[in-house]
């Protein structure tokens, strides 16, 4: 007696993919770049995502392929689209010196706070020497946002609108070190003092307050 064949399972087929599809594969890099955050991507592999993720490595597999075309895809679908409104936002600000810092300031808190990723990936996969990151930024992120800020500081400084005394480069990489390092380090130094509802808007209000009057308490009518 022959039994009758099955009717063959679906498989993917060609063309837009379902959304059941890119909701799954969205969530996958969502947390690709997590464990990249906390592990580093070099010691990251595919099963510690597909762990994480509760789903087998073959799924990432049939998504991405291989682990150099998963980052490519976190690179460009996670990483450089977070640094796009930050750029508007400064390109928009003019040449005013404390407006430019306030936009930056306030632009990477927000980032942080949406993307709570990002400073401790900056730290393990930028700064660091041999990080995966470095050139992938600077060849295709960071371009232009440093430079402009840069440029309209100098600007600012010779029409005697910003401290003479500041070189306009190295003031970058102070607003740089008062944002991202800060945000890096915060579950150390909320544990120290005790500060774990200090987020990402008093980390600003903070930051521009330093920047804006220093640490001297000044007198009502004062002249900074």
């Amino acid at each position: 007696m022959t039994t009758p064949n099955k009717p063959a399972k679906p498989g993917r087929r060609a063309g837009r993919p379902s959304g059941d599809d890119l909701d799954l594969r969205s969530r996958l890099l969502d947390v690709a770049i997590e464990r990249f955050a906390q592990a580093g991507i070099g010691a990251t592999p595919l099963r510690a995502i597909a762990t994480a993720a509760g789903v087998t490595p073959a799924m990432l597999h049939y998504y991405f392929g291989d682990k150099a075309r998963l980052v490519r895809a976190v690179i460009d679908e996670r990483l450089l689209p977070v640094f796009v409104p930050l750029r508007a936002q400064l390109e928009q600000a003019g040449g005013d010196p404390m407006a430019l810092i306030e936009g930056f300031v306030h632009g990477i808190g927000v980032v942080v706070a949406r993307h709570p990723w990002l400073p401790p990936l900056w730290v393990c996969e930028v700064l660091c020497e041999g990080g995966a990151l470095r050139e992938v930024l600077f060849a295709e992120g960071v371009p232009g946002v440093p430079q402009l800020l840069a440029g309209r500081f100098a600007a600012a400084q010779a029409d005697g609108r910003l401290n003479a005394g500041l070189d306009p480069r190295l003031l970058v990489v102070s607003l740089v070190g008062l944002t991202l390092f800060p945000a890096a380090g915060a579950p150390i130094w909320r544990r120290a003092f005790g500060a774990e509802g200090l987020g990402p808007e008093a980390m600003s209000q903070h930051t521009l307050a330093l920047l804006g009057g220093g640490v001297v308490a000044r007198e009502p009518g004062e002249a900074a």
